[in-house]
């Protein structure tokens, strides 16, 4: 197994009164993709500020490539790429220059950066857009300026905030081909996100976050398996509740949400057979998933930022 490129150690960070990263420990090795989840306030973002340099950490170390960061980070994100939460986007160049301008914040030769930028937009298919400007496009396209402007030092890791919020599944799953596209290559991937099903597509392993403690961490399917019973009954309807009254006893386990009520159960069968002489309700039965995972761990409130 490859040496990690990417370490975090012990790191602490504290905003006034509020621990934002609690101890978190991470490490990441080339072709891996590292998720990393949780509610909105869990540490996610900070996290990713202290990787970059951009917030000093109090307590624990951050090393990319040997490199210590922040004390080398100019150094270290010569191999780093990275997409933000928010497009940074120059928008008063058009794609080809937003290309251009980067790579020479990199010092790379001019060659190198015109021999880069068609590539770069086929990559993030702008072929046809190569002299439109940011605000000429979709928030889909954006995106993928973004990602491939990311790439435009050939990156061995990449920090990608919640890279595809605000997209429609076609730009997500184009998103999430161009990813795996760039594991395949090799390159390692620290990825924050809340779509879950995205998590599992993506990430080999994943780590759960809370109150910037790290609560979890395993592969999606392990973390499933782990915390988990195998299947889960959702019941809605105007005679949901009623029905958890009377059926909860068949499940190990019964949550309820709004009108929606959701039993976890290893044998779901006898359920089943039980909800079927109610003709009033309606019901999903399916595997246990990452969503399930995230609510009960981190629990079904919703938090503020």
């Amino acid at each position: 197994m490859p040496e990690p490129i990417f370490r975090i150690s012990h790191l602490f960070k504290k905003f006034g009164d509020n621990q934002v990263v609690d101890d978190l420990s991470l490490e990441i090795r080339p072709g891996e993709c590292l998720g990393v989840i949780g509610p909105n306030g869990a540490g996610k973002t900070t996290t990713i500020r202290m990787c970059l340099g951009l917030v000093g950490p109090d307590a624990g170390e951050v090393e990319a490539f040997g490199l210590p960061i922040p004390q080398a980070v100019r150094e270290a994100k010569k191999r780093i790429g990275v997409v933000t939460q928010f497009d940074s986007l120059d928008p008063d160049f058009s794609c080809a220059e937003n290309l251009r301008v980067y790579g020479r914040y990199f010092g790379l030769p001019k060659a190198t950066i015109e021999a880069r930028i068609p590539k770069l937009l086929e990559f993030s298919a702008l072929q046809a857009k190569a002299d439109a400007k940011p605000g000429e496009l979709s928030g889909g396209m954006r995106r993928r300026l973004s990602l491939g402007r990311a790439l435009i030092n050939d990156p061995d890791l990449l920090l990608l905030d919640e890279p595809t919020t605000g997209l429609d599944p076609q730009a997500r799953h184009l998103m999430w081909e161009r990813l795996q596209n760039l594991l395949q290559q090799g390159k390692a991937i620290l990825l924050t996100t809340h779509f879950m099903d995205e998590a599992e597509r993506l990430c080999d392993r994943l780590l759960v976050l809370d109150h910037g403690r790290k609560i979890a961490e395993g592969t999606p399917r392990g973390l499933i398996g782990e915390h988990l019973e195998s299947d889960v009954v959702e019941v809605f309807g105007d005679g949901a509740l009623a029905t958890a009254q009377r059926h909860g006893a068949l499940a190990e386990r019964v949550e309820t949400s709004g009108e929606t009520v959701f039993f976890y159960l290893s044998q779901p069968q006898p359920l089943l057979q039980a909800l079927a002489q109610h003709h009033d309700i309606r019901t999903l039965h399916r595997p246990a998933n990452l969503e399930d995972l995230f609510l009960k761990l981190t629990g079904r409130q919703i938090r503020d930022e």
